[in-house]
């Protein structure tokens, strides 16, 4: 449920950072243009991160699991 959340807020990021940054270009501010474009690349950045975070998670998982099987009692 998580991983949903953050998808979508990954998501919302990205379209509001686009938009703040269509709103800059035709009003010609350089801060909004800006902030959305910073925006955008967080929400890029975060989908990135939570992508590797999950691949690493089921690695460890994977090798426990291993570990777990090889155990004598």
């Amino acid at each position: 449920m998580a991983e949903l959340i953050n998808k979508l807020d990954n998501t919302k990021d990205k379209v509001i950072g686009k938009a703040k940054e269509a709103v800059g270009k035709a009003s010609g501010s350089e801060e909004t243009e800006l902030k959305g474009k910073l925006q955008s690349r967080k929400a890029d950045l975060k989908g990135k991160f939570d992508d590797s975070t999950e691949k690493i998670a089921k690695k460890i998982n994977d090798m426990l699991d291993e570990t777990e099987e090889h155990k004598t009692y």
